[in-house]
């Protein structure tokens, strides 16, 4: 073997090491976006759309607190073929205390389509406290040819939001899942 070959070897040697460094590094940081992007946009406040929806149980000692009231508006909106709206505007809950309100929806479309409700609260300061025990936003809705459907949201309001807050603003936007219509159109 000539020292040019020697001499190749140790720089194919070299350069290998080097892009296993790379490669290890961009795995290394790959893995470590989830948790950074989870932290720069609870920290900025921003894609706050599901918080762990369906994972909220009622604590055992909760207390309603009698000493206030908060109101909830509600919202509906909705992006595709259906009129999606709260049954009533708005309602007052002592916080702590259980309470269900309805949504209708109705499929103005000659076939099924697949839908998902997104929520949003505001004040934006208020999410965390927002306990849903029950939601049809928690899974995808199949509604059938004109089909019309009331759907319950099941809550409370964690006693420890703020005094400061007084009204929450619930609101969903009702959107077909692209793709998902269970029949040509």
């Amino acid at each position: 073997m000539s020292n040019e070959q020697s001499g190749r070897i140790q720089l194919n040697k070299k350069m290998l090491g080097k892009l296993l460094v790379i490669a290890v590094m961009m795995f290394g940081f790959g893995y470590a976006l989830i948790p950074m992007y989870k932290h720069l946009c609870e920290v900025l406040g921003i894609n706050v759309l599901t918080q762990q929806d369906g994972t909220v149980e009622r604590p055992e000692n909760t207390q309603v607190d009698k000493s206030r009231k908060i109101t909830i508006e509600l919202d509906g909106n909705s992006q595709g073929p259906w009129r999606f709206r709260p049954t009533t505007r708005s309602i007052e809950v002592y916080p702590g205390e259980l309470a269900t309100v309805m949504y209708e929806v109705v499929n103005t479309k000659p076939y099924a389509i697949k839908a998902q409700a997104i929520p949003s609260y505001a004040p934006q300061s208020a999410t965390p406290h927002f306990m849903k025990v029950e939601c049809f936003c928690f899974k995808e809705q199949t509604m059938a040819a004109n089909e019309a459907r009331q759907m319950p949201v099941v809550f409370y309001i964690d006693p420890k939001l703020p005094r400061e807050v007084k009204t929450i603003t619930l609101s969903y936007t009702f959107f077909e899942i692209a793709g998902a219509s269970t029949a040509s159109r």
